[in-house]
């Protein structure tokens, strides 16, 4: 019992995190939400809603050590953030040994896209949005090859992690990246809802009461 104890502290209760393991097939679920922006390597505004990937790391280790959780719900409304960051996340989670389900709300932009599809099976509510786009520094202005190159291999990376992970090809990601019909100030694409599922990117619509359900069934199996 220490090792429960360890996961249900008051500390996560303020990070968005739970354990969820009142429901009637007795599994023990732990709650991780990734909401805001996820915070890289620099601390953001006092004011700004985030993510911290220092604390989401260690959490992420200590679930894949305990003997009591079963099972991640990973639930997703972010605007992005660190590049670096959101992928070591996203690397962690898909490693997991317990299954995984995510489920979008609101939004899961960005970095946002391989954190939504890391998870064994992924949701997106019906409102929910997906931003695809290139990587890209805010007013700044390339300057010089090796920053060119530099960004088109964090490209290529993520752009590989979404297509092992989800039905998209990388030929259709890139294009997606790369739309210069939709944003009036930038490049990309917005996926409402069923879009996202229809591109291959997100299993199933659904919510809560879905996502749940399939996480139970996924614990089910990995029992028998």
């Amino acid at each position: 019992m220490k090792e429960e104890k360890n996961i249900t502290t008051e500390s996560e209760t303020e990070d968005g995190q739970r354990l969820l393991n009142n429901n009637r097939e007795r599994h023990k679920i732990h709650l991780l939400t990734i909401i805001g922006e996820v915070e890289g390597h620099e601390c953001l505004p006092a004011n700004t809603k985030t993510t911290k990937y220092e604390h989401v790391l260690p959490k992420l280790a200590e679930i894949e050590d305990s003997k009591e959780v079963e099972g991640l719900l990973l639930i997703l409304n972010t605007v992005g953030g660190d590049v670096e960051s959101g992928l070591a996340i996203a690397e962690m989670i898909s490693s997991l040994s317990i299954p995984t389900v995510s489920l979008v709300l609101g939004g899961s932009h960005s970095i946002g896209v391989p954190l939504a599809v890391s998870a064994d099976y992924s949701y997106i509510v019906p409102t929910g949005t997906m931003v695809i786009h290139p990587v890209r520094l805010s007013g700044t202005v390339i300057g010089a090859p090796q920053t060119y190159e530099y960004f088109k291999q964090m490209q290529d990376r993520i752009v590989g992690f979404i297509s092992s992970h989800c039905f998209a090809k990388p030929e259709r990601l890139e294009e997606l990246m790369m739309n210069t019909f939709m944003m009036s100030k930038d490049l990309g694409t917005i996926l409402v809802g069923g879009q996202a599922v229809e591109e291959g990117i997100i299993n199933e619509v659904g919510g809560m009461k879905e996502a749940l359900a399939k996480l139970h069934q996924m614990i089910d199996e990995n029992i028998k």
